[in-house]
C-alpha cells in the first residue's frame, strides 16, 4: 500500500486538493480530524488539555473552544509546543488505526493530510510527498479573507508553521496553488498519474 504525504500551509489550499483526491475515488485520512476527536470532551486527550490550559478555554457546554485555544497556541511557541505533545500520541495513534483500517478494505493507495507533516516526522511513512504551494502574500490574503481576523492573528498562525517554502525543498511533487481552481485540477491529473506510477512504490 503507497501512502500519499499531503502537506502545505493554512490557507493554501490543502484542503481542496484533499477533496479533490477524495473526489478521484483516493481515501485521504485528514489529521485535522482526527485531532478534533481527540480533543472532544470526555477523552483523554480533552482531560490532558484541560488540565494544563485551564477550564477558560471552554465553551458553556463543556467543549472546548478550538479558536479561543487557537488564538492562545498560534501567539505562544512555548503552548503550542505544550499542546502538540500532550496530543501527539492520540493523533498518531488514530492515524494509524485509520490508515490500518483502509489497508484491511484492500485499498491500494491513500493519502495522509497532515499540516505537521514534516515537524510530526510522519514524512519518513509517506512516499511520495505533496506540498500544496503559494506564495506568502497569496496566503495571508487568503486567510484575511476566509477567516475575518486581524492581520496580526494572520500572521501569528502563518508564522507557526514551517514556512511554505522550506516545506517545498523537501517536497516530491509541488502544487503551486496561485492560479484558478481549473489550473489546481489540471496539475491533479499529473500528480495522480505520478502517483500511480511504479516508479514510485
Amino acid at each position: 500500500m503507497r501512502i500519499v504525504g499531503l502537506t502545505g500551509g493554512i490557507a493554501s489550499g490543502k484542503t481542496t486538493v484533499s477533496n479533490l483526491f477524495k473526489a478521484n475515488a483516493i481515501p485521504v485520512v485528514d489529521a485535522d480530524v482526527i485531532a478534533r476527536d481527540a480533543l472532544k470532551k470526555g477523552t483523554g486527550g480533552y482531560k490532558k488539555v484541560v488540565a494544563a490550559f485551564g477550564e477558560d478555554i471552554l465553551q458553556a457546554d463543556g467543549e472546548v473552544d478550538r479558536p479561543k485555544l487557537g488564538r492562545i497556541v498560534f501567539s505562544d511557541p512555548q503552548k503550542r509546543q505544550l499542546l502538540n505533545r500532550l496530543l501527539a500520541g492520540y493523533i498518531s495513534r488514530g492515524i494509524f488505526s485509520e490508515i490500518l483500517k483502509l489497508w484491511v478494505k484492500g485499498h491500494k493507495v491513500i493519502v495522509l493530510d497532515i499540516p505537521l507533516l514534516f515537524e510530526a516526522k510522519m514524512d519518513k511513512w509517506t512516499s511520495p510527498i505533496v506540498v500544496v504551494w503559494v506564495d506568502p502574500e497569496t496566503q495571508l490574503k487568503r486567510l484575511l479573507t476566509r477567516e475575518q481576523t486581524s492581520e496580526e492573528d494572520a500572521r501569528n498562525r502563518i508564522n507557526a508553521q514551517m514556512p511554505l517554502d522550506v516545506k517545498k525543498d523537501k517536497a516530491d511533487i509541488i502544487i503551486d496553488n496561485t492560479g484558478t481552481f481549473d489550473d489546481l485540477k489540471e496539475q491533479l491529473k499529473k500528480v495522480l498519474f505520478q502517483v500511480y506510477s511504479p516508479a514510485n512504490k
